[in-house]
């Protein structure tokens, strides 16, 4: 089996030193062996493999993210706040205090 250019290991490495081991997204602390790698720009619109299109990424931020372009990725996340509002025992939990939501302010972990 082949593996990936972007996905050697020297690659990874690369990528997991990019933003100091926290994930690209929401900057959680990042182990080596869980981070994902990320391509920025998703790779059904091109096979853009280099290291400035790569980004480390936690399993949560990169399934959600799925194959989305940075943009709409980010418009997903900014709305986040409004779409958990509508379950009703979150609405329960905001009455009681027990969460606050609190809205996207639109800058990414490695856009800070």
């Amino acid at each position: 089996m082949k593996t990936r250019s972007y996905n050697s290991k020297q690659t990874r490495m690369r990528v997991y030193k990019k933003y100091d081991a926290h994930c690209a997204y929401c900057g959680k602390d990042l182990l080596y062996k869980e981070m994902q790698v990320d391509h920025i720009e998703p790779q059904w619109q091109g096979e853009n493999h280099n290291i400035e299109n790569l980004n480390p990424s936690c399993s949560q931020c990169n399934h959600y993210k799925r194959a989305n372009s940075l943009e709409a990725y980010r418009e997903l996340v900014k709305t986040l706040h409004q779409r958990l509002t509508k379950p009703y025992i979150n609405k329960v939990a905001l009455d009681y205090g027990i969460i606050i939501l609190r809205p996207f302010d639109g800058k990414f972990y490695f856009e800070r």
